[in-house]
């Protein structure tokens, strides 16, 4: 029986190893972007993009903003010369050019580039990757893309829990509470709103993360640790009367001498910044979403 039972594990793990690797692929099978000489090609990922390869010296490109990647044909012509599909002294209408390969977070996307000549009115300058241009990377389970925490962030903004918070505090007419804190495997999402009840609206300069000693009796002995937020949903700056965000940290850990310190902090010379201090026990009062 126990031998029965090893090989049916073992059927059970080349099927499910089967069912997710990434598939390889051909040349001949990738989809064609048409690229043209001088007209920068904009690649737009779903989610930011680790790492760009493009497989011949005739072209080039950069990563302008963390979801896109720009690629042009290099000025320099004779990096290539050697490869049978290109002419050394220009190009052809509708030669190989080179393959793209875009790796996001959490997938890889490959493309054949394609030459088009100028003349040609229908070379794109921009496309989004499309799901079916995806294959998904085997990455720690563990580890969540941040279009996964821009899901799971998503799904807490729509609960209603303003009315119940977790800590509030008020201060120059501002209303600054922790609705509630929610894990999702390693991860912590902190839902917090901002309420300014004033008639002058509020322009954000940051808003800080810090664990700190609960108890101070010397400014020096104090032990500041900033966190900074490994997802936001929101990057709003600016707000009238209400403002909520969902931030994302990766799971931590603080004795109960400390206190996590959150603090929101105005533009320019206000001095109307407020702050809120969660206890360890809230945190490990965390809701699943």
């Amino acid at each position: 029986m126990k031998s029965v039972l090893i090989i049916l594990s073992l059927l059970f793990a080349v099927f499910h190893n089967a069912q997710t690797a990434t598939k390889e692929q051909v040349i001949s099978e990738l989809p064609e972007i048409e690229i043209t000489e001088g007209i920068n090609l904009h690649i737009i990922s779903p989610e930011p993009i680790e790492y760009v390869d493009l497989s011949t010296g005739q072209l080039t490109g950069d990563l302008p903003t963390d979801n896109i990647a720009r690629v042009k044909i290099s000025n320099d012509q004779k990096a290539d010369e050697k490869s049978e599909n290109v002419n050394p002294a220009g190009f052809f209408d509708g030669n190989y050019v080179g393959i793209i390969t875009v790796v996001g977070q959490s997938f890889i996307a490959q493309y054949k580039a394609v030459y088009r000549n100028s003349e040609s009115l229908n070379t794109i300058t921009n496309f989004h990757i499309q799901p079916e241009a995806m294959q998904p990377m085997e990455y720690d389970k563990m580890k969540f893309s941040n279009l996964e925490l821009r899901k799971f962030a998503m799904e807490i903004i729509q609960k209603k829990s303003e009315n119940n918070p977790v800590r509030i505090e008020k201060n120059f007419n501002l209303s600054f509470q922790l609705n509630n804190v929610y894990v999702i495997s390693d991860y912590i999402f902190l839902d917090i709103t901002f309420k300014n009840q004033s008639n002058l609206s509020y322009d954000i300069e940051a808003v800080k993360f810090s664990i700190e000693d609960k108890k101070i009796h010397k400014a020096t002995n104090n032990q500041s640790i900033e966190m900074t937020p490994l997802f936001q949903l929101n990057r709003q700056k600016h707000f009238k009367k209400n403002f909520r965000n969902i931030y994302v940290f990766k799971k931590f850990t603080y004795p109960n001498s400390k206190v996590m310190m959150i603090r929101l902090i105005e533009e320019q010379l206000s001095g109307r910044t407020i702050e809120i201090k969660v206890n360890y026990s809230e945190i490990l009062k965390a809701d699943t979403v």
